[in-house]
């Protein structure tokens, strides 16, 4: 069998290399922002700067009239579990090292493929469960949780997973029918609203000092750059290759915590995240096994 035209590894390394960086510098621009805002504030600005650039860049390549309110109800549904996964990832780094905030985050895919059944109609398979299990092992060796004092960043970062996954959920089914622009302006011009009602809501919003606003534009440009970076790389080659590179965002990020925050080491979160990355790749490369199979 011929290889894909569209299977280029280097350039999908490239492109993941750009979606490392991007989700790099959004984790130290979020902590840095947290000093002054609190999440739904930035969630806020992060969203009304994500409006103008996907109007902005839609406009550029005539894709605006791609949007449509078609599937609204999902759009919402997926915009809130997105959301809520943000901000409490978002909260997450403002309380726990970076490491361990991405180490944790890593599990998404395992809820998407626990969550899959139920909402996208696919088998739950013992391999599944198995990975599951083992995932589960990991954030517990990430977060080494003591029942008597449950550390509450550990307990966020873990539940923004949950809301990463649902998020991925609605979107597979999304794309069956819409664009990405579709797609990113209701996520950017939904989560706007969310922002200006949950930051709003006691009458007391703040407004991002001169010497933070380049951090929460940061944020955004980051946000949907990373997004737009793993997209393509998917395009370029099999997600059993790709995904495994999201990795190599751990000692990025472990490094940019002890350089930028004076962050510790912590050995256990690499072992747990290990645990959690073999977890993952378990379910990814049986999914390209089934694909190849149905080919």
């Amino acid at each position: 069998m011929t290889a894909s035209p569209a299977s280029n590894m280097p350039l999908a390394a490239l492109w993941m290399a750009g979606a490392i960086l991007s989700f790099s510098a959004m984790a130290v621009a979020g902590r840095a922002v947290s000093i002054e805002l609190d999440t739904f504030e930035l969630m806020t600005y992060r969203s009304f700067i994500s409006v103008l650039l996907v109007l902005g860049i839609g406009a550029a390549a005539g894709t605006l009239g791609q949007i449509s309110t078609r599937d609204f109800g999902l759009h919402s549904i997926r915009n809130l579990s997105h959301f809520t996964g943000q901000n409490l990832w978002f909260a997450a780094i403002s309380m726990i090292p970076l490491a361990q905030v991405v180490a944790l985050e890593f599990t998404s895919p395992i809820w998407v493929a626990l969550l899959a059944p139920l909402f996208l109609g696919e088998r739950l398979t013992r391999l599944r469960i198995f990975v599951a299990i083992v995932g589960f092992f990991g954030i517990l060796v990430v977060a080494r949780p003591d029942l008597s004092n449950i550390e509450l960043g550990s307990a966020f970062a873990a539940a923004s997973a949950i809301g990463f996954a649902g998020s991925a959920i609605a979107t597979k089914r999304l794309t069956r029918h819409h664009s990405i622009t579709c797609i990113l302006f209701w996520l950017a011009l939904m989560q706007l609203c969310f922002g200006l009602i949950t930051a709003g809501w006691d009458g007391n919003v703040a407004w991002p000092s001169v010497a933070v606003m380049p951090w929460v534009v940061m944020v955004a440009c980051s946000g949907l750059g990373a997004h737009f970076c793993l997209t393509t790389a998917l395009r370029h080659a099999p997600a059993v290759v790709v995904m495994p590179m999201d990795f190599a965002r751990l000692p990025l990020v472990a490094l940019l915590g002890v350089l930028l925050f004076q962050e510790a080491l912590d050995l256990w979160v690499f072992v747990g995240a290990a645990i959690i990355f073999g977890a993952n790749y378990l379910n990814i490369a049986a999914e390209a096994r089934r694909n190849r199979a149905l080919t």
